[in-house]
């Protein structure tokens, strides 16, 4: 996983074919290692939504959670998902 978040290119090749569209835009190479027309909007929405949190969370100057809240947080989520639990 480490390898992965210093370098990309350490992914499967299927997955390597995503980040490059992602990155570079290479559609054709993404859709001949089989993925989808709608995987690809899919990754690239949800590639887009984040430059767009990122850019807005550093200008707003949102300040970072703190490292117990972070994992507490990520426990939360790795437990119910993005729908929290039932009261």
């Amino acid at each position: 996983m480490r390898e992965t978040l210093e370098d990309w290119r350490t992914l499967p090749p299927k997955d390597r074919a995503l980040f490059a569209f992602l990155s570079a835009g290479d559609a054709d190479g993404a859709k001949a290692a089989g993925w989808s027309e709608a995987a690809l909007y899919d990754a690239l929405t949800v590639r887009s939504l984040f430059a767009f949190y990122n850019a807005w969370v550093d200008g707003a100057g949102v300040a970072p959670l703190a490292e117990a809240d972070a994992l507490a947080s990520g426990r939360r989520l790795a437990r119910f998902g993005y729908l929290p639990p039932r009261c």
